[in-house]
């Protein structure tokens, strides 16, 4: 039987308390000092060559100590101004060109922050006016470019080729073929077609991005709200032109990202403000400055799915869209890593998907969880629906007799393992009684159900790094740079390394990232943590216990086979020692540390650049799927969900209770995503950027009955068996929603958030065409 706290077991956070009661310290409660408050003027132009920027009457306010602009930083800098995780290609501060409205121009340093906010106010600029690409179709026509060449970064050396190439707006594609997708397209017996929209939408954490630098000893130290520490210690040590060692990142537990605080947020912007001016600064964005630094990326999606007369897939097809504003952050990398599941988990003879990262004059899009794929799962979820009504068949068991199995090739030529994606769609079909008969309503009032299916890849390669400390004690402490942002990963790593230690994981500490001591992990993202940072722990705390079955081993004077490590200390035979006793006598001194260090490194097959394929393109896969009942007022057109069932294959749940969690957590943020997330740009301005005009679910929106369901299927790899769960239950919750309103109205709808509006007015366009 598992101890409390070991693998397997329901241990409850750590700083649960702490969290629900405001005692957990973020980077905004940090105390500054004498430190110069920073605010950005921000352009009022969506396209535009900056003219004169006039900071004198801003200068000229008390309390104000300096004014930058960009046109300043880049005389210090140079192009060592532009950063970026796929293309160097945004700038701290603008110079020479505005991008998008409200793009930072100029930064105010002062006193407090109210006077730096007062004096972006008297800050103007002179613009002269570029002709504007306010959407993917102006991008793709080319009348005019956002940028005047691409210019890949050094983090991604396959983008490589691009460089210098110019007059367009798309800058990646990915292209997946797998056999004749056309030809078996005309030769099927039965096509479906749609034109789908997923727009842009904000992840809205509850903790603003907050970053404080200074200068100490001619280091450049910050504390930031940062998923990517490593990320930005190389990133402002490129930018300042310093070795890694005079550059120090730390931060606190986060209080939400979802992906926006990854890579350059306010980070670039601060470190050179604190390095040319030597004062401590502090940059924090407003809750409307928020909405502006990164959204996820709206998505076009025009496609088909082809079955033959035996109703099996023969052709997929999809041409996707990415818009990812002005500048492409990790845009290309969503690019492929969507576009490879653009068919879904399905098993088809042929596709062909063009998947293409698309520059505009919006503010820029970047990771938001789920990656990129729930908007290419919006397309094939509603299609394979809508191919199961064309044949008259069960959507559910049509979904069923089509899903990857265990050893199956995916279309982008990559095998399935740990990817239980039959179980997860019974599971659901079953909690939400799927089989059984189903009241579907009278009067203004119809019911329906809807199930969808989805599959990601976990990013690969990537590399995590672990370290622990054995105390005397007996307890330890782990430093691993995995940030805690309210997932629970500093829970479950102590979970792991106490499962292989046979001690309780509550005596296990796990350090907060600083790029000075704990070591280095690729990222903080695409729900990799689990399997890349839990195994570098697994092995870490592996050779933590063979030092000390070394020592009891010295201490027994017997052999190494001859002692196991247990929760009492170390044993052989009828022998045992407490691990305390065992190393305060190794050491004969009190608070002596044991150490070990251990890497976990993950590789890929590179896609080949024709087919878009690869035999190994991902280390792991997400397996989910969802489940809804719902009803839809056809008066009003507004949905009420009555029961959701979410499940998903974690391989094996470290801590069955934070994967439930995680499971709906993602489900919650779904639903908003399906009924109202939308960020709405007019002429290249956002015109919902606040929380008093961006729609979000409220508690009364959840519905009535929330289900998640654990699958596993363990990984041959993973620790224990296990694998990230954080964006599975994501992936499929619009097109289910969308595919239960269908059942209940008769409507499909294609573009994103199903509306009250969109769907009466689709009604209406039903009951016309039927007339």
């Amino acid at each position: 039987m598992l101890e409390q706290g070991w693998v397997g077991g329901r241990r409850a956070r750590f700083d649960t308390a702490g969290r629900v009661r405001g005692l957990v310290s973020h980077v905004g409660d940090q105390p500054v000092g004498a430190a110069a408050h920073v605010a950005v003027h921000r352009s009022t132009q969506p396209h535009a060559l900056i003219g004169a920027v006039h900071t004198e009457d801003a200068l000229a306010m008390p309390g104000v100590y300096a004014v930058l602009t960009g046109a300043d930083l880049y005389k210090q800098f140079g192009d060592r101004l532009l950063t970026g995780p796929a293309f160097a290609d945004q700038p701290a501060l603008a110079h020479e060109k505005v991008r998008y409205v409200g793009e930072p121009v100029a930064a105010v340093l002062a006193a407090d922050l109210a006077t730096a906010r007062a004096a972006t106010d008297a800050v103007w600029v002179d613009y002269d006016e570029l002709p504007p690409v306010y959407d993917l179709a102006d991008a793709l026509e080319g009348s005019a470019f956002v940028h005047d060449e691409l210019k890949p970064s050094s983090v991604f050396g396959d983008l490589r080729h691009l460089r210098g190439v110019r007059d367009t707006n798309v800058n990646y594609t990915y292209t997946l073929r797998h056999g004749d997708a056309q030809a078996a397209r005309e030769a099927g017996a039965h096509t479906v077609t749609g034109e789908f929209w997923a727009p842009p939408t904000h992840h809205v954490p509850i903790e603003l991005p907050c970053t404080i630098a200074w200068v100490d000893a001619g280091r450049l130290e910050m504390l930031t709200t940062t998923q990517t520490p490593s990320y930005v210690r190389q990133t402002i040590a490129d930018l300042l032109d310093l070795p890694l060692s005079r550059v120090r990142v730390t931060t606190r537990p986060l209080g939400g990202s979802f992906g926006a605080k990854m890579y350059d947020r306010l980070e670039p912007l601060a470190a050179a403000l604190a390095w040319t001016t030597g004062r401590k600064v502090r940059l924090v964005a407003s809750r409307e400055e928020a909405f502006l630094l990164t959204t996820r990326h709206g998505a076009a999606v025009t496609s088909s799915l082809t079955a033959d007369a035996e109703g099996n897939l023969v052709s997929s097809i999809a041409d996707v869209r990415y818009d990812t504003g002005a500048y492409a952050d990790v845009g290309p990398r969503i690019t492929a890593k969507s576009g490879m599941v653009t068919p879904g988990p399905y098993r088809i003879d042929t596709a062909h998907v063009r998947s293409r990262c698309v520059y505009t004059n919006k503010p820029s899009a970047g990771p938001f969880r789920g990656f990129g794929v729930p908007q290419v799962t919006w397309s094939h979820e509603s299609l394979i629906d809508e191919l199961a009504h064309r044949l008259g068949e069960d959507p559910y068991a049509f979904r069923r007799r089509h899903l990857l199995r265990e050893g199956d090739e995916a279309p982008m030529g990559t095998r399935m393992h740990s990817a239980d994606f039959v179980t997860c769609l019974d599971s659901v079909a079953n909690a939400i009684g799927w089989f059984e008969p189903l009241e579907r309503g009278s009067g203004r009032i119809r019911r329906g159900r809807g199930v969808a299916v989805g599959v990601k890849a976990v990013l690969t390669p990537t590399i995590a790094n672990a370290v622990l400390q054995f105390n005397q004690d007996a307890s330890a402490t782990l430093l691993i740079s995995t940030v805690d942002m309210g997932q629970g990963s500093d829970t479950i790593m102590a979970q792991i390394a106490a499962d292989v230690l046979a001690m309780n994981s509550e005596r296990i500490h796990v350090v907060r990232a600083d790029t000075d001591a704990t070591p280095y992990d690729t990222i903080t993202a695409g729900s990799r943590s689990t399997y890349h940072t839990g195994n570098a722990v697994r092995r870490v705390a592996q050779a933590m216990r063979d030092k000390l079955i070394a020592l009891g081993a010295q201490h027994f004077e017997v052999a190494e086979a001859d002692v196991e490590l247990t929760p009492e200390g170390l044993r052989s035979g009828e022998r045992t020692v407490p691990v305390a006793e065992l190393v305060h006598g190794h050491f004969g001194a009190r608070g002596a540390t044991l150490t070990a260090e251990a890497n976990f490194t993950t590789s890929w097959a590179p896609y080949d650049k024709e087919t878009g394929r690869s035999e190994k393109v991902t280390e792991h896969w997400f397996a989910g799927a969802i489940g809804v009942q719902l009803t839809v007022d056809t008066a009003t057109g507004r949905v009420h969900l009555e029961h959701l069932a979410v499940a998903g294959d974690v391989g094996r749940a470290i801590n069955p209770a934070l994967v439930e969690q995680q499971l709906t957590g993602a489900a919650i943020m779904g639903i908003g995503h399906a009924l109202f997330d939308q960020l709405v740009l007019d002429q290249g301005q956002l015109v919902n950027g606040t929380l008093l005009d961006y729609q979000l679910p409220s508690i009364r929106d959840l519905p009535d009955k929330l289900t998640p369901i654990v699958v596993e299927s363990p990984h041959d790899d993973g620790p224990f068996g296990a694998k990230g769960v954080g964006e599975t239950g994501i992936l499929g919750i619009a097109p289910a929603i969308a595919n239960a309103v269908r059942d209940a109205v008769g409507v499909r709808l294609t573009t994103l958030p199903l509306t009250p509006e969109s769907i009466v007015t689709a009604l209406e366009n039903k009951q016309e065409e039927e007339s």
